[in-house]
């Protein structure tokens, strides 16, 4: 492991960082409108199998809002879906197929919300 494989936890210097792809603003890859900001569109909920040996997971993407959000949303979401999950770069991942339940959850939270996937 070399200086090319270290991620920076902490710096003064960088600004503010990105909550979905994790890089400095202003080097961000996301989508315009993505970083940090309100999205003008809808988030997405899918359903994900991919690297999971099989099992599948309900992911929440294009939040735009800060990750200390991201994870108070994320754990009212796994409440209501009575399942576990995490947050990993700024995008939530509920254990199972909750697509419905989590769409009409963050309706209710004033947060457009559309399925997306098969």
């Amino acid at each position: 492991m070399g200086f090319k494989d270290s991620r920076i936890v902490y710096s003064t210097a960088l600004g503010q960082l990105c909550p979905n792809c994790r890089r400095p603003v202003k080097e961000c890859l996301c989508p315009k409108n993505a970083p940090g900001v309100a999205r003008a569109g809808p988030v997405r909920v899918g359903r994900e199998t991919k690297g999971r040996a099989g099992k599948g997971v309900t992911v929440v993407t294009g939040l735009g809002l800060p990750v200390a959000q991201i994870e108070l949303l994320a754990k009212s979401l796994k409440k209501q879906c009575g399942s576990g999950g995490t947050v990993r770069e700024g995008i939530i991942e509920i254990q199972g197929d909750h697509r419905d339940t989590i769409v009409a959850a963050l309706g209710k939270q004033g947060i457009e919300a559309k399925k997306s996937g098969g």
